[in-house]
């Protein structure tokens, strides 16, 4: 039992892990693409990136409810607040945040089967 919740906490932690990158990775992306200073173009692979953004998005489909779903993708792909979010949807941002750890415990628990 020890050993299950162990694995289960090591899972739930790089899903919270894999979420905060993915969030901070959008945060850097938008910033490079609104910067006018540089001349130089950022490069980046862009078969890695992809393939990435397909794994991302596949396992966001994967998720049961299309309001977990828009929830997930808004806040860390488009990078908008829980407020900005509760208000699209007319929710309230407390609801926004139950769903968004719901959703976020279910990818750990498709990750961990």
């Amino acid at each position: 039992m020890k050993e299950q919740t162990t694995a289960y906490e090591q899972y739930r932690r790089e899903v919270y892990r894999i979420a905060w990158r993915v969030q901070y990775k959008a945060k850097v992306v938008k910033r490079r693409e609104c910067s006018f200073n540089g001349f130089e173009p950022a490069i980046s692979s862009f078969d890695s990136s992809s393939d990435n953004k397909m794994l991302i998005r596949q396992l966001i489909n994967a998720l049961p409810s299309s309001t977990g779903r828009t929830i997930i993708y808004e806040i860390y792909l488009q990078d908008k607040t829980e407020r900005e979010v509760a208000l699209e949807l007319n929710m309230t941002q407390q609801g926004v945040n139950k769903w968004k750890r719901k959703m976020i415990q279910e990818l750990s628990r498709m990750m961990s089967s």
